[in-house]
């Protein structure tokens, strides 16, 4: 199933109902009051963030999203009932903007998060809100509001704890199927992956991490050469980034030179992240070349590690270091925008629970 990492789609929230204007209509009381009742209010469009997301193909299919209206209010005091919530699941990582002015509204990080993206109308007032001493019979009540609507944009930024980024053909792929259980295509040609690939690193003391590999980045990708563009926001919540270079290549340090200028083009806090530099295919180089390297890398205050993805060398080396970095960074929650959304709801019994319309 294809990767769909960005959509635009249109949210409608319910109107609310009218207020009924009407009055007491019973024997022995000829003259009753005002008993008109309220408008019900209309339902609102929630975006949820969920785990069990981690595409947003469902967009390809359906792009519009509206709750129900509120019911008209009746006499005998009878209040409209309140129209349903429409709740729309999306992966989390998920940021949601305005599609006209490009402004971020919500970045949904955790599992349970939900953004209210449009408000329901309020109800209409019936006419017994209007009844005073020198207006004891009044006949007007108000109409219910409109909901609020407006095209929205999605963009989903993958939540990994690690990221691998390298040059084309850099072995990337191959890292990622001897650290996890992903099968992403293997060649020996560049662009063999088309699109982010993820995978679970499982240890045995700790916790298991997510592993995202990133579509092969080249010079001029953060102004939209190539793949590079289009996926480099899915590194962006990463916690450790991994450059994985060819060593068999005939300028690594220029590799090198390539993918920091290409990350820090992009933004610059990608290069402030903790990294190490995968020095790959070591099996294929003599060893003199490979020392020259580190000490290279070492001057440059790079820390190196030194892997053959093909035939599994370093890989346990490798795991260990990882697993020792992410246990600095378990305690502390991700958080990118310190003004959260007044719309964001964390707690789950803050609204009645509505309609669902999984997305």
């Amino acid at each position: 199933m294809a990767f769909v990492d960005e959509a635009k789609f249109f949210v409608k929230a319910g109107d609310g109902g009218n207020g009924c204007a009407s009055f007491r209509r019973e024997k022995y009381v000829p003259k009753g009051g005002p008993n008109g009742g309220d408008g019900g209010k209309g339902g609102s469009v929630i975006i949820r963030a969920t785990k069990k997301l981690h595409s947003l193909i469902d967009f390809r299919y359906r792009s519009h999203f509206k709750a129900g209206s509120g019911m008209n209010g009746q006499g005998k005091d009878m209040h409209g009932r309140n129209g349903k919530d429409c709740h729309m699941d999306v992966p989390t990582g998920s940021v949601i903007k305005d599609a006209a002015s490009g402004q971020i509204l919500a970045d949904l990080l955790n599992d349970g998060d939900m953004f209210i993206a449009v408000q329901g109308g309020d109800g209409g007032l019936g006419n017994t809100h209007f009844a005073s001493g020198t207006n004891r019979t009044p006949r007007i009540a108000t109409k219910g509001k409109e909901g609020e609507e407006k095209w929205l944009k999605i963009e989903l930024k993958l939540i990994a704890d690690v990221g691998l980024v390298g040059l084309p053909n850099a072995g990337k792929s191959t890292l990622l199927s001897k650290l996890s259980a992903a099968n992403p295509k293997i060649a020996d040609y560049p662009f063999t992956t088309l699109e982010p690939q993820l995978g679970v690193l499982q240890f045995k003391y700790h916790e298991p991490c997510i592993i995202a590999d990133i579509p092969g980045l080249i010079q001029g990708a953060s102004k939209g050469v190539g793949l590079g563009h289009t996926f480099l926001r899915h590194i962006e919540r990463t916690r450790i980034l991994l450059h994985v270079i060819d060593v068999e290549s005939e300028s690594v340090e220029e590799d090198y030179r390539v993918l920091e200028n290409e990350l820090q083009s992009y933004k610059e806090e990608l290069v402030r992240k903790t990294h190490f530099l995968i020095l790959n295919k070591i099996d294929k180089v003599p060893s003199k070349k490979l020392k020259e390297l580190e000490k290279h890398f070492a001057l440059s205050g790079c820390k190196t590690v030194r892997i053959s993805a093909l035939n599994g060398d370093g890989i346990e080396g490798l795991k260990v270091l990882l697993a020792e970095t992410l246990e600095e960074y378990r305690a502390v929650p991700r958080r990118t925008d310190p003004n959260e959304n007044e719309r964001i709801v964390s707690d789950h019994g803050e609204r009645e629970s509505g309609e669902k319309d999984s997305s």
